[in-house]
């Protein structure tokens, strides 16, 4: 190959690696001015759905850093449960619980399960899900009073046996044609109030510092 063909080659492909460099270059620049922005902005939403369970007037710690993880076996989710620890001066007012039933008609149906210390119902929220629309969908809170029902609610109210929809011989309402979705929503609160009626006490236990570690 001759060195003026070479050249010819050779320059056309390094004007396109070092435009391709100087794109990758920007918009890695672009993501990082506006990182900041999106982390605000997500935990600014979060923290909108968590204070429609809780009132932000009835605790006084920082309700996003109080953030913690929890296996997803313990509560029969379809994914790790987070769980956010409300108190106010230092103690324990509500824990909200972010849990996903894996046994929607559609899929997984992420809710919001807000619990208090004398273990009733804040309210429960639905964030996501994948439910037939005008049918399963009925569980968001702006387009069926359904989910606010469970507000007030408790292990003793109605008594556990009750924790089902009316089909199985519980308490709660279905939606005509959907019966899954419903049974889903209910079985994932339910289980959520088990596990915080046995546990909810050591949520709010400051954790001992490990052994040959400095206080």
């Amino acid at each position: 190959m001759t060195e003026p063909l070479l050249k010819q080659i050779i320059k056309p492909g390094a004007f396109l690696a070092g435009f391709a460099l100087l794109g990758t270059l920007a918009l890695a620049s672009v993501y990082n001015l506006t990182l900041p922005t999106v982390e605000a902005n997500e935990r600014a939403a979060t923290l909108k759905q968590l204070n429609l369970l809780v009132d932000k007037q009835t605790y006084d710690n920082d309700l996003l850093a109080s953030k913690q993880v929890l296996p997803a076996a313990d509560f029969g989710s379809a994914e790790d449960v987070t769980v956010y620890r409300a108190s106010k001066q230092n103690l324990p007012v509500a824990a909200l619980f972010i849990v996903s039933a894996p046994d929607g008609y559609s899929g997984k149906i992420r809710l919001a399960v807000g619990i208090r210390a004398d273990q009733t119902l804040a309210g429960v929220r639905v964030l996501a899900h994948k439910e037939t629309p005008g049918l399963g969908d009925k569980i968001e809170a702006d387009k069926h009073p359904w989910i606010l029902s469970f507000a007030e609610k408790s292990l003793q109210n109605p008594t556990s046996t009750l924790w089902a929809v009316r089909k199985d011989g519980g308490e709660f309402d279905q939606f005509t044609g959907a019966t899954i979705t419903p049974r889903a929503v209910v079985g994932a609160v339910k289980r959520t109030l088990e596990w915080s009626q046995h546990h909810f006490a050591s949520l709010f236990t400051p954790k001992a510092p490990a052994q040959g570690t400095q206080p």
